[in-house]
């Protein structure tokens, strides 16, 4: 799964820790959120996107290499 959780915490002007702290992780699950190597529960998955204030499917959506 790909999402955009690095470009909306940039215009907020976060650091990864400072997210972590917003939806009660670790800044190494931020990091791994925004690598692509871990995909969020369903709840974290919701926290994120109220934060930003967006739909999930505005934050989230399948690899490009699965439309493939």
């Amino acid at each position: 799964m790909e999402n955009l959780i690095r470009s909306e915490r940039e215009q907020r002007g976060w650091t990864q820790a400072a997210l972590g702290e917003h939806l009660g992780v670790s800044r190494q699950t931020i990091v791994a959120l925004e690598a692509g190597k871990y995909d969020p529960s369903l709840p974290l998955a919701f926290r994120i996107a109220g934060l930003f204030g967006k739909p999930i499917e505005a934050i989230f959506f399948p690899s490009r290499t699965h439309w493939s």
